[in-house]
């Protein structure tokens, strides 16, 4: 079997570049889909996300790796994507997986692609388990970082505020804003804005939390934690742990991070 296959998957009003790594020895553990994060830290993590897929590949799993809509290969423009749009290619990319590879499902995001994780799997019949790496809690705030990559030029001017009112006021009339080489629509930075990393009341599964630290005491940061006890409140199974290295997902260099790749695989070990 080959080691990975490229193609488009046809969706309405166009395609997503994809690429599935077919789970390789003799027992297939299950199948795995990608979720990847917001914008430019897409493609910080492609490295990443590929060195994890193909370890995952080895342990037996089967992985689909989605450009979502207006992102890398796959048709569309980003300043047109919307975040229902989002949620509705992740549940394409399930389909497609559970129809080649009906087996226990897991959906592994990063960083933002955590909140799209956790809110396609309310509508899913059956329950998948997670892999959250570093993984995003509120949109909100995301969203409001990501704003300020916009200001960070006109702080040292003290006009930071004005941007940030000026990018509101754009979007509130209707227009998509720039920030960072990035065209962003008005219904992405609501649907953005409004996810939380909840749970699903009562859906109990599995959950692998993994988090970089910089911390002497390599603890799961403080808010973190608040919103585990929460998913373990609900009936998830959470095994939550930090590894050091750099944040790939951000640095200037593309950076690998064997050591979060081997944390994550023993967890989901322990699964079995």
């Amino acid at each position: 079997m080959a080691v990975q296959e490229a193609f488009f998957l046809p969706v309405a009003g166009g395609q997503r570049f994809c690429i599935f790594h077919p789970p390789r020895g003799s027992v297939a553990r299950g199948a795995v889909l990608y979720v990847h994060p917001f914008a430019e830290e897409m493609n910080k993590a492609r490295r990443m996300a590929a060195l994890f897929s193909r370890a995952l590949g080895e342990a037996g799993y089967g992985v689909l790796q989605l450009d979502m809509l207006g992102c890398g290969d796959s048709s569309g423009e980003f300043g047109d994507a919307r975040w229902e749009d989002w949620r509705a290619d992740i549940a394409t990319g399930v389909a497609w997986l559970q129809d080649r590879l009906p087996l226990p499902l897991t959906l592994w995001g990063l960083r933002a692609g955590c909140l799209l994780t956790a809110s396609v799997a309310v509508d899913l019949k059956k329950r998948p388990n997670f892999v959250f790496w570093q993984p995003v809690i509120s949109g909100k705030q995301h969203w409001q970082q990501f704003m300020r990559l916009k200001a960070a030029a006109a702080l040292g001017a003290g006009n930071g505020k004005d941007v940030l009112d000026g990018l509101r006021q754009q979007l509130n009339a209707g227009n998509n804003v720039e920030i960072a080489g990035y065209s962003i629509s008005p219904q992405m930075a609501e649907g953005l804005a409004a996810a939380e990393l909840l749970s699903g009341a009562g859906q109990g599964g599995r959950v692998a939390w993994l988090e970089m630290s910089s911390r002497p005491s390599g603890e799961i940061s403080p808010v973190a934690q608040q919103r585990i006890e929460a998913w373990r409140s609900a009936g998830w199974q959470v095994d939550a742990r930090t590894t050091s290295g750099p944040a790939f997902w951000q640095t200037s260099e593309i950076e690998e991070v064997p050591a979060l790749i081997d944390a994550t695989l023993d967890v989901m070990r322990s699964w079995q």
